[in-house]
């Protein structure tokens, strides 16, 4: 598996319940900028509609040497997953208010482009005060305990 981007911001924003890996359908020149790592997942979601999961906001730059056959980078993309996956997403988002986030992009050992894509909640101010908070005790217990160790 080689993982092309990451959706760094995600893991800071939200709180990430479930996770599915599915397809994205992408047009020839799309692969080919994949692969050398042009894309961008910052601002990008997902929605339901007609019962076809749609990413938005996902920039892949255009390949340069597909000359006319490019197509517009932030373009909205279909994503492929199975018919009871998305009645499950749909229930889930329906009932618990969560958005669907991309996390990360990547090619699987076949050769095919996946994403792995999230149900999440937002993140209060305070939650995310928090979750720093707690990430510098635990670094300063690991100092603590490197330091005793090397005595």
């Amino acid at each position: 598996m080689k993982i092309i981007a990451t959706n760094r911001k995600a893991f800071r924003d939200y709180d990430v319940f479930e996770s599915f890996e599915c397809g994205i359908e992408l047009k020839g020149s799309e692969v080919k900028s994949l692969r050398d790592g042009k894309i961008v997942l910052n601002d990008s979601f997902a929605r339901i509609e007609k019962n076809e999961v749609i990413v938005y906001n996902t920039h892949i730059s255009p390949y340069e040497q597909a000359s006319y056959l490019n197509v517009e980078p932030t373009r909205q993309r279909k994503l492929l997953l199975h018919r009871s996956q998305i009645r499950k997403i749909t229930g889930q988002l329906t009932q618990k208010g969560l958005t669907l986030i991309p996390l990360k992009v990547y090619f699987n050992d076949r050769g095919f482009a996946k994403i792995e894509l999230a149900l999440c909640r937002g993140k209060k101010f305070y939650d995310k005060r928090e979750d720093i908070k707690r990430r510098e005790q635990n670094l300063e217990m690991r100092r603590i305990m490197k330091h005793r160790r090397n005595r």
